[in-house]
């Protein structure tokens, strides 16, 4: 299993093509044979799953009741902006211009590891997302995500 983890930042050239940090690249499985399927994330960024990743998120989508009205919407505003890419010889990705649209992603692109999946942000929307979170706030969403159960008083 993949674990990406750091933060690379890389120039996008003319043809919307970005260099695959080479850290990253050192965490890809064999299985993965170079190849991902990126996404809109649900921030204003995209997800890089790398194929081998990629295939859990299909089994965990092929779950969601296609007869419920919530069902249908998530896997159609999921799956639709889906797409397969692949690294070049010289190890770049080619970022989907309609993707970058959606992601305000101009000239430069910020990889971030997030464990079995790579998002790419433009470095100003980044720094807006991390201006608005104050460590006080961070703080505490990290306790509520990994605290095993909730402090009591006086226990």
């Amino acid at each position: 299993m993949p674990s990406f983890k750091g933060q690379y930042e890389h120039s996008i050239d003319a043809k919307g093509r970005v260099a695959f940090p080479a850290k990253l690249r050192k965490s890809l499985s064999p299985a993965a044979q170079e190849r991902f399927t990126i996404v809109r994330g649900q921030e204003p960024c995209l997800y890089l799953y790398p194929e081998d990743e990629w295939s859990n998120v299909e089994e965990k989508l092929s779950r969601i009741n296609n007869f419920t009205k919530k069902g249908r919407l998530a896997k159609r505003n999921f799956l639709r902006y889906a797409e397969d890419v692949s690294l070049d010889k010289q190890n770049r990705i080619a970022l989907p211009s309609d993707l970058t649209e959606y992601a305000e992603i101009n000239g430069k692109a910020v990889f971030l590891g997030m464990g079995e999946y790579i998002e790419v942000w433009d470095p100003e929307k980044l720094a807006e997302v991390d201006e608005a979170l104050d460590d006080g706030a961070f703080e505490e969403i990290f306790e509520q995500v990994m605290g095993d159960e909730p402090e009591t008083d006086g226990a």
